[in-house]
């Protein structure tokens, strides 16, 4: 199977693809679901994969939920899916500090409870959840009280962002021995009818730019996002397949890991700007160029249902 030519799948190619891969990586909002709603024949995709023998988990770069938020949604929406499948950047987060830092200590959370919960299940401690109202004389700002226990700054998803909070963390960077975490770099979260919010990489990138340091991501395309899963199964990236609707966060991430990529295009990206990639001369552009695209999931139902196909 060759990469990086950006091909509509049908036809045999489809059976071509699932034969090669024994594991199928799914971004969740604008892959199998939009919104609250899924993707039709979404689930039945997922569902005969693993009748077929297939290992299947969902990657989300949203912070905002644990992994057992999340596999009560896809229940909720009719999807085959255990909470051990689920890799959000909340888990991500937490099993980076502790597995790959070694933390032990607290972090300032610019998070969610959703991310305070995760991180305390592998017994870090967060602090910072939560509306923090600017208060005290302008001039006292910069010596606001820090607690001497923590050691991480997070940052993520966070609804109560605010200019205490930057500088919050701010200061708390100024110590050099600080680690700097995001979840991930995403500037817009799209939404349906073509509105769109400020995403995670804004608050982010206003927090490097105060503390004038770069945080180490964990979400896609980071390659820890991938590594997350594979460590945990056993995974071999070259018999994976990475299904996603954004090329700079899902294909790219599967580029870099050596996963087979297929862009679906009811979410965030095109087909046109997959092809102007290709056609750039770029070899960055170039790794966010999917093996495949289809207009949706269900396109992969025909070959899953087909009964000419004793290999399926």
């Amino acid at each position: 199977m060759s990469g990086s030519q950006c091909a509509r799948l049908g036809g045999p190619l489809v059976r071509q693809l699932l034969d090669s891969v024994d594991s199928v990586l799914f971004d969740c909002d604008g892959v199998i679901w939009r919104g609250d709603q899924a993707i039709p024949g979404a689930a039945r995709v997922i569902s005969l994969l693993k009748q077929r023998g297939k290992k299947v988990f969902f990657v989300t770069n949203n912070s905002t939920k644990t992994r057992k938020m999340y596999a009560d949604k896809l229940s909720s929406l009719g999807f085959d899916a255990a909470e051990d499948e689920v890799f959000g950047t909340a888990f991500c987060c937490a099993a980076y500090l502790r597995s790959e830092c070694g933390l032990r200590g607290k972090v300032y959370l610019v998070g969610s409870d959703a991310m305070r919960q995760e991180l305390e299940a592998v017994g870090i401690q967060a602090v910072g959840v939560g509306p923090d109202p600017v208060s005290g004389k302008q001039l006292d700002w910069a010596s606001v009280p820090l607690d001497p226990e923590v050691q991480a700054v997070v940052v993520g998803f966070d609804e109560h962002f605010s200019y205490m909070k930057l500088n919050r963390a701010m200061q708390y960077l100024t110590q050099k021995d600080c680690l700097f975490v995001g979840t991930n770099r995403d500037t817009r979260l799209p939404l349906e009818g073509g509105k769109a919010v400020p995403g995670t990489g804004c608050l982010l990138q206003a927090v490097e730019t105060a503390a004038q340091r770069q945080a180490q991501t964990v979400g896609k395309p980071s390659r820890f996002m991938f590594e997350c899963v594979a460590q945990r199964f056993g995974l071999r990236p070259e018999r994976c397949l990475m299904v996603g609707d954004r090329l700079d966060t899902d294909i790219l991430l599967g580029s870099a890991c050596g996963l087979k990529t297929l862009l679906t295009l009811t979410g965030v990206s095109t087909a046109a700007e997959a092809a102007a990639h290709r056609d750039s001369g770029s070899a960055e552009r170039r790794a966010m160029v999917p093996d495949y695209y289809v207009e949706s999931i269900a396109d992969l139902l025909p070959a899953l249902q087909g009964e000419d196909d004793p290999s399926l």
